[in-house]
């Protein structure tokens, strides 16, 4: 290899690595093209799966600032450089290598965090990120459910009782005036009883000056 194609496939690793959210690196050894092909399928758009020189893995590895890498670089290696769902492309690396035994997954990166293949198989073990927003979702929906519950209530029984006095202004409209019809007309007749009863009381004087008069002629 040329110094040229060198730096260029050193570019190339480089570049999977800082685009990856993680990268498992794996022994292929023993599995034909034909199982690797249906490897690359099976993590789909999830990871990239490619097989690199060890030499030059640790070069691009050392620039991008990840260490740990050169005892897992050893022997045919290639890289599962995951750009999608980690936890799945995980899953889809454990699934394969127990139908495969030829696979061996020997450890990787996460957020520049080195992992063994224990480590690795316990990031297979977890729930995908889609079952737990599915599950947060859920939660949230129903703390959501029982605050409107609650909000609602009362406006609930507000409503009805808005309901049954419409209902019964409706039968009787005489209550949005403020009472009955004949309460409220026997509320008004107190307000012109002074002017009827005035005249009377004008009228007692002249009558007991009359009868004055009259006791005097008399006398």
């Amino acid at each position: 290899m040329s110094r040229a194609d060198r730096q260029a496939a050193v570019a190339e690793i480089v570049e999977s690595f800082n685009d990856a959210a993680g990268a498992v690196l794996t022994d292929y050894r023993g599995l034909t093209v034909k199982q690797l092909q249906e490897l690359r399928r099976s993590l789909g758009e999830n990871a990239n799966y490619a097989v690199v020189k060890n030499t030059l893995a640790k070069i691009a590895a050392n620039e991008v600032g990840i260490s740990g890498f050169d005892d897992l670089l050893a022997g045919p290696t290639a890289i599962a450089f995951i750009q999608g769902d980690v936890v799945e492309a995980a899953k889809g690396l454990r699934d394969f290598a127990k139908a495969n035994p030829a696979l061996i997954i020997k450890g990787g990166v996460l957020d520049g965090q080195p992992l063994d293949a224990a480590e690795i198989a316990k990031l297979a073990d977890l729930e995908s990120r889609e079952v737990l927003l599915g599950k947060m979702a859920g939660a949230m929906l129903a703390s959501l459910s029982q605050a409107v519950y609650l909000l609602n209530a009362p406006l609930a029984q507000a409503a009805r009782v808005a309901g049954a006095l419409q209902a019964k202004a409706e039968q009787d409209p005489s209550i949005l005036a403020g009472g009955a019809g004949t309460p409220a007309a026997a509320e008004e007749a107190p307000a012109e009883a002074p002017a009827d009863a005035d005249a009377p009381a004008d009228e007692a004087p002249a009558a007991a000056d009359a009868s004055d008069e009259g006791d005097a002629t008399e006398a």
